[in-house]
C-alpha cells in the first residue's frame, strides 16, 4: 500500500530539514574554525564530519515524510522524472529556501553573531564551477542509484558523497541552490560571497541535468517509493 503523506506535513518536513541542515553546515563551520585555531584543514574536517552525520539523521527521519530533498535541484529532478507533481515541486522550492535562511539565522543566534550578514568569502572561477558541477552530478547519481538498487542505504550513501565532496572538490561540494543562497547570508567559515552565488547555481543546475540524464540511462526503472511518490 502506498504511504502518501499530506502536503502540509511534507512541506513542514522540508522546512525543518532544510533549517537543520543549514544549522549543521554553518554551525559546524563556525565551531570548527574556533576550535582549529587557524588550522583550516582541521576546521574543514569537522565541518564535513558534522554535515555527513547530520545528513544521515535528517534523511532517515524526514525521508518517509517528504523524500528529504532539502534541495531545489533534487525536487526539480524528481519532477522532471514524473515522480513529484508540479504542485508539490512548486511548493517545495520556497519552503526549502525559507528553511535554509532560517537555519542560518538560528545559527547566528546560537553563536551570538549578528543575525543579518553578507559573506565576503570569495568562491568563483572555472575550477570551483567545475567542482560544483561534479559534486551535483555525483549527488544525483548517488540518489538515483541508491533508490534503484539499495533504498535503505540512501541516507548513508548521500552523506558519504557529501563528506567526500568536502575533500575532493574544489568548491567543497555545496551541490544545492538553497544551501548556496543561504550560505551567502553568513560571513563565516561556510559562507560564499553573494556575487559568486549565480556561478555556483548555474553549475549546480548543469550538474543536475547531467547526473539526471546519466542516472536515467543507467537505472531506467522508476525510483518511486513511499518517499518519492508524487502527491497530487
Amino acid at each position: 500500500m502506498k504511504n502518501i503523506v499530506d502536503l502540509p506535513r511534507r512541506l513542514a518536513a522540508e522546512f525543518v530539514g532544510s533549517a537543520l541542515l543549514l544549522a549543521i553546515v554553518v554551525g559546524s563551520g563556525i565551531m570548527g574554525e574556533q576550535l582549529a585555531a587557524g588550522n583550516t584543514a582541521l576546521a574543514l574536517l569537522l565541518n564535513a564530519i558534522a554535515t555527513g552525520a547530520g545528513l544521515i539523521v535528517l534523511i532517515t527521519l524526514f525521508g518517509p515524510l517528504s523524500g528529504a530533498h532539502f534541495n531545489p535541484a533534487v525536487s526539480a529532478l524528481f519532477w522532471a522524472r514524473g515522480e513529484l507533481s508540479g504542485r508539490a515541486c512548486l511548493a517545495y522550492l520556497p519552503v526549502q529556501l525559507a528553511g535554509a535562511v532560517i537555519g542560518v539565522l538560528l545559527t547566528h543566534a546560537m553563536f551570538d553573531l549578528p543575525l543579518l550578514q553578507l559573506s565576503e568569502h570569495a568562491r568563483h572561477g572555472p575550477g570551483q564551477w567545475t567542482g560544483e558541477f561534479v559534486a551535483t552530478a555525483g549527488l544525483m547519481l548517488c540518489i538515483l542509484g541508491s533508490l534503484a538498487t539499495r533504498p535503505a542505504w540512501t541516507p548513508l550513501l548521500v552523506a558519504a558523497w557529501i563528506v567526500a565532496g568536502y575533500a575532493f572538490t574544489s568548491s567543497t561540494s555545496f551541490a544545492n541552490p538553497a544551501v548556496t543562497l543561504a550560505r551567502s547570508l553568513s560571513d563565516t567559515f561556510a559562507g560564499i560571497a553573494p556575487a559568486d552565488v549565480p556561478g555556483f547555481v548555474i553549475a549546480q543546475l548543469a550538474g543536475t541535468a547531467a547526473g539526471g540524464l546519466l542516472g536515467a540511462w543507467l537505472w531506467p526503472t522508476p525510483t518511486s517509493t513511499s518517499i518519492t511518490e508524487a502527491y497530487p
